[in-house]
């Protein structure tokens, strides 16, 4: 007789082998990363403002550059976000495409003018929000590896047990939900008209959550089907804080470089609550279902028949690499202009508190490498009208990875100076590709993954 078994359960007592979340390997490289999101112009220009200043964005990058401001400002920025992700697995390709809509960016400058001291002729004071990560995003694999984990029913009465040893065909759904936002408070100010100096501060808050579904399709060589359905979740909230500063110094009216440097982020407490870890296997949270025999068994169910997974919390810090910055810019008058910014981050430097991670630690230290990165930009203006574009590259941190995991994009973008308040709009795409193994421990291919992401952003700025 023909047995048809559906499991929903979590096997922690072999997380090692099974665990199809991220590592905190993964997470700890995630939360020290950056999209750089801004104003309309910033985007346009791919974030290349370290030595350019005058955006209110700027000062995520140099403190230094928010004095450029001539009168004080207000920004507001919204984007849509569109994201292809494509997934291949075993000769089978899968697309998923998601669409997001957030209020991006906000920030202000206020400009005052010296009345103590010609030397220092100019003092600025910004206060900036943005979404410095966003994580929502979602993908689903699907193909067949040939290799059954899942094989034995645990409540099975047969002897010998059944062994559900053939593959027939492997599922993988992954959902990523939240964000890193940041808030700076920056101070700058000119000295002799050449030298600008900043320093800012900054806090994040971490929100971050991640829900996966592993599923398998398995036979015997009768053709007894079991079908397991492995679930896992996390969510992770934590808050941060670094501080950067910065000069600029405008060695010509035509050319201006800086430089700036931004500490670790220090998140002195992130919690997460999870259903990964220390769970109690088959009986923590499990439902089965028999076909010939009708029978229900099922462990997640409360008293009052509601499904759920049994959740611990764990507590830890952690500290994000440090960022150098040194930029360049030409100004061609009231014509134009070319910027570059050149970024350099030593992921090695990524490091957990707690004294359970010592396995992710040394991965950092070993595995990780010293990235390069670098954004250009220029800017061309037609009396009121700007028209703008950039390029970016960012390195991958893994010492092993190849040129495709390299993060490579390009921006375009446009406004329009009314007087009392300007119009930016920009458009920008990246992509890369990256490898996801929901089957450590096995000699089972991850699945590979090409990321496309496209961003409309529109700013408004008045003049304060």
């Amino acid at each position: 007789m023909k047995n048809f078994i559906t499991i929903a359960l979590f096997f922690a007592a072999t997380i090692t082998s099974y665990s199809q979340s991220l590592g905190y390997q993964d997470l700890g490289i995630l939360f020290s990363q950056n999209d750089e999101n801004g104003s309309a112009r910033f985007t346009a220009m791919s974030g290349a403002f370290g030595a350019l200043g005058g955006d209110v964005s700027s000062m995520s990058i140099n403190p230094a550059g928010i004095a450029v401001f001539k009168n004080s400002y207000f920004t507001g920025t919204i984007n849509s976000r569109n994201t292809d992700i494509i997934s291949n697995y075993y000769g089978k390709s899968l697309s998923t495409q998601d669409n997001f809509f957030n209020l991006s960016h906000a920030g202000a400058v206020l400009v005052f003018d010296s009345a103590y001291n010609s030397e220092w002729s100019k003092f600025a004071i910004g206060f900036n929000y943005r979404i410095t990560k966003d994580f929502t995003d979602s993908f689903i694999a699907q193909g067949n590896s040939g290799v059954a984990t899942f094989t034995e029913f645990p409540l099975d009465n047969n002897s010998p047990a059944l062994n559900y040893n053939l593959a027939d065909e492997q599922r993988f759904s992954n959902n990523y939900k939240g964000e890193i936002s940041e808030l700076n408070i920056a101070f700058s100010s000119v000295h002799q008209n050449k030298l600008y100096i900043g320093l800012g501060l900054n806090f994040y808050d971490l929100d971050f959550s991640q829900q996966s579904l592993l599923t398998e399709f398995n036979s015997d060589a009768n053709n007894n089907e079991l079908d397991a359905f492995y679930y896992q979740e996390n969510f992770t909230t934590g808050t941060g804080f670094s501080a950067n500063a910065g000069f600029i110094y405008k060695a010509h009216p035509n050319f201006r470089f800086g430089l700036a440097y931004q500490t670790p982020t220090w998140y002195s407490e992130i919690i997460e609550s999870t259903n990964i870890l220390d769970n109690d296997g088959f009986y923590g949270d499990t439902e089965i279902v028999v076909s010939n025999d009708n029978k229900t068994y099922s462990n997640n169910v409360d008293d009052f028949g509601n499904e759920y997974y049994p959740s611990q919390e764990l507590l830890y810090k952690l500290k994000t690499p440090s960022k150098f910055t040194a930029s360049a810019a030409f100004i061609f008058g009231k014509n134009g202009l070319l910027s570059l910014d050149y970024i350099n981050k030593n992921y090695q430097n990524i490091k957990f508190s707690n004294n359970n991670f010592i396995e992710e630690n040394q991965f950092f230290q070993n595995e990780l490498r010293n990235t390069h990165s670098f954004n250009v930009g220029t800017e061309w203006r037609f009396d009121r009208f700007s028209i703008r574009g950039g390029y970016k590259f960012e390195q991958n941190p893994d010492r092993l990875a190849k040129d495709s995991n390299n993060l490579k994009g390009h921006s375009l973008g446009a406004g329009y100076n009314f007087g009392s308040f300007k119009l930016d709009f920009s458009y920008s795409n990246n992509n890369k590709s990256s490898l996801y193994n929901f089957y450590p421990g096995f000699n089972v291919n991850p699945a590979e993954l090409d990321i496309d992401n496209r961003t409309i952003t529109a700013s408004i700025t008045l003049n304060l």
